[in-house]
């Protein structure tokens, strides 16, 4: 069997014996040392391995590697992004049943968790995630996609706990997203998973099936109650505004007729001064032109008879209509006159005087 064995690999070994074989090792050899090539592309990133441990990674392009069973190359994609399910299972991830796909359903063991203000909220979360590293990716994780959703589970459940319900369901969502992405990432770095957690998006927040419509009618009730107190903001920001100008209004208006009484009171005090010089120095002329003054002042609030000497017989009248003489009250604020009117030493008389009652006729 050995000589059939020999005599079969001469007839296939070229003529020339020793040449042959060693033309023969160097074409193995050769074909050997050419399968060190390989080339990774632009989305992967290649991962060599030594005897089957990690050695490094190498870039997209042509790369070389000692052939196997040396050295072995991997090349995941590192550029696809990858999702993961919290709280729901999706309709793409749900075995096909009887032909159909079944829609997404979700898993109440996931989603149901406790707020800060010690209530329960049914939350579902997708979280994208890429590979940034794809040695620590292949060799420092088992499950990779169990670890992110661990983590990311653990931190949403730590964000959930200290948030209360109302800005859980309303405007704190973003700031939840932020915080659970910032968290994941700082878990999986921790573990060193050469994973990026790209986002991470709330896929819906409510309350648990079985008391949302209460729900609902609490934020109603809480609705109604913000709406009635904007409205008596508004109602209080149009009245006090308004109370504030009519009691500045006032104010100015006592301040006007306190400046008023008091330019007066001074205005009457400098007259009553300059008429006091005036009749220290010309008593009879002051005295005569305060009583001119004085007469004119009085005939002019006070209607005024002409009666002829030459006329006989006439008898008192009484006015009782419109035209009577009624006497005017001084104006408001105007002081009282302290001038005084003592009547001339003589006056002139005769036909054509006007005189001046606030009871009837006079002659």
């Amino acid at each position: 069997m050995i000589r059939q064995a020999q005599e079969a690999v001469r007839r296939y070994l070229p003529k020339g014996g020793g040449k042959g074989i060693a033309l023969l090792g160097l074409i193995v050899v050769a074909v050997w040392a050419g399968s060190g090539f390989y080339r990774v592309q632009p989305d992967e990133q290649g991962v060599v391995m030594r005897f089957g441990a990690f050695d490094r990674t190498a870039p997209p392009g042509l790369n070389y590697h000692i052939p196997w069973p040396v050295e072995s190359v991997t090349t995941p994609r590192v550029t696809r992004i990858n999702r993961v399910d919290i709280g729901f299972v999706g309709a793409a991830d749900t075995p096909v049943v009887t032909g159909r796909v079944q829609p997404a359903r979700d898993v109440l063991a996931e989603s149901l968790m406790l707020t800060g203000d010690e209530n329960i909220i049914d939350i579902d979360v997708a979280v994208f995630w890429r590979i940034r590293d794809a040695g620590e990716f292949l060799f420092n994780t088992r499950n990779p996609e169990s670890t992110v959703k661990s983590a990311a589970e653990s931190v949403m459940r730590e964000v959930i706990g200290r948030t209360p319900i109302q800005p859980a369901l309303t405007e704190a969502r973003a700031q939840i997203e932020q915080e659970v992405r910032r968290g994941t990432q700082s878990i999986v770095d921790q573990y060193g998973a050469g994973i990026e957690i790209v986002q991470v998006q709330l896929q819906k927040v409510d309350p648990p099936a079985q008391v949302i419509d209460a729900f609902r009618d609490v934020q109603r009730a809480n609705a109604d109650r913000e709406r009635l107190r904007n409205e008596a903001e508004s109602f209080r920001n149009d009245i006090i505004p308004r109370a504030r100008g009519e009691a500045e209004r006032l104010v100015q208006e006592a301040q006007g007729v306190r400046e008023s009484q008091i330019a007066r009171a001074r205005g009457e005090a400098a007259r009553f001064t300059s008429v006091l010089a005036a009749y220290q120095v010309a008593q009879d002329i002051t005295i005569r032109r305060l009583y001119l003054e004085t007469m004119e002042e009085i005939l002019r609030r006070n209607p005024m008879i002409l009666v002829d000497d030459r006329l006989q017989g006439i008898v008192p009248f009484l006015p009782l209509g419109e035209g009577a003489a009624i006497p005017r009250p001084a104006p408001q604020g105007t002081a009282p006159s302290t001038r005084p009117a003592p009547l001339p030493p003589a006056l002139p008389q005769g036909p054509g005087v006007v005189q001046s009652r606030n009871q009837g006729i006079t002659r």
